[in-house]
């Protein structure tokens, strides 16, 4: 227990701790709508879309600044959402199609970018392939500031916008015969995925981003059938695995935040499975066995009934 103590009494380790439980619940709560809307994959396909974005804004500034990488990565994430959604509307493409083409691409690219960099003997390169798997330990207190300021954004909107989103999410047919704007709404909740993904690369990466978006929502349903209850346990889950993941990793030797953080937000999804109350796998086991006890039960009352009409007859 001292050891853990001696733990949070490190600055280092209270601002990291901050700012992935921030990461974690801005993104659950984002994640929900993206996972009820099915387009989980979204998620992914942007993570991967922001690694271009971070390597032209590393090759414009010549400076590893998390502002500037911020800016890069959303532009490059808008650019594929665009993308995606240009392709999906103009095209005989189907969505999926089209966020495995903007995917590839834009991470290929990305790859391309970040080897070049890599040869071109700039000293201050160094540590830029971490926004690949993240690096959480190299967050400084002013990169935590900016990730509490934006995932209080995230979920700002997401709270003043809940009915609408609501609404977009279950029937966007009839949120449009009654007048919102449903295209500016689809494209909003995009921008906040987009922003979600760039205020995470740092500490998980742009490979694990999606798991975290995506992960606490579908832990989350498997607890309630309120999207509002929904909501809340996914960015509960979210922080508690920024939480667990984080403590993992200060107390170990040479062990990774955000691939760590990601793990446990799997447990979370694996007990989700498992425990659910009514949706559950033991749940169900358990009603299956009660329903044929009792439809056993029901047959052997019948059959000693009519063994005592023969009987009395």
């Amino acid at each position: 227990m001292s050891d853990w103590l001696n733990i949070l009494q490190d600055p280092n380790v209270q601002w990291i701790l901050f700012g992935c439980m921030l990461l974690g619940l801005s993104s659950g709560v984002i994640g929900s709508f993206a996972y009820l809307r099915k387009q989980s994959l979204m998620g992914d396909a942007l993570s991967h879309a922001a690694l271009p974005g971070v390597c032209i804004a590393f090759m414009l500034s010549g400076s590893k600044s998390i502002a500037l990488f911020l800016v890069g990565a959303a532009a490059a994430g808008l650019a594929a959402t665009f993308g995606i959604g240009y392709i999906t509307r103009h095209t005989r493409i189907k969505q999926d199609s089209a966020l495995a083409i903007v995917l590839t691409v834009f991470f290929g690219l990305g790859i391309v970018l970040l080897t070049q960099i890599q040869h071109s003997g700039n000293g201050n390169q160094s540590g830029l392939d971490k926004f690949l798997f993240g690096q959480a330990a190299s967050m400084l207190l002013s990169d935590v500031r900016i990730m509490a300021v934006i995932s209080l954004f995230l979920i700002g909107v997401c709270t003043l916008l809940f009915k609408e989103f609501k609404l977009l999410s279950f029937d966007p047919g009839f949120a449009r015969g009654i007048g919102y704007p449903v295209a500016f709404m689809d494209q909003l909740i995009m921008f906040l995925i987009v922003v979600a993904v760039v205020v995470g690369i740092q500490a998980v990466g742009v490979v694990l981003m999606a798991a975290l978006l995506i992960t606490p929502a579908v832990s989350a349903r498997y607890w309630t059938e309120k999207l509002g209850l929904m909501v809340v346990l996914a960015g509960a889950f979210g922080a508690l695995s920024g939480l667990v993941g984080t403590f993992i990793s200060a107390n170990g030797n040479n062990l990774p935040t955000g691939p760590l953080t990601v793990l446990v937000a799997t447990s979370l999804f694996v007990v989700s499975v498992v425990a659910a109350p009514r949706r559950g796998v033991l749940s169900k086991l358990l009603l299956r066995a009660y329903v044929r006890n009792k439809l056993r039960g029901e047959q052997e009352k019948s059959v000693l009934q009519a063994e005592r009409k023969e009987t009395t007859v």
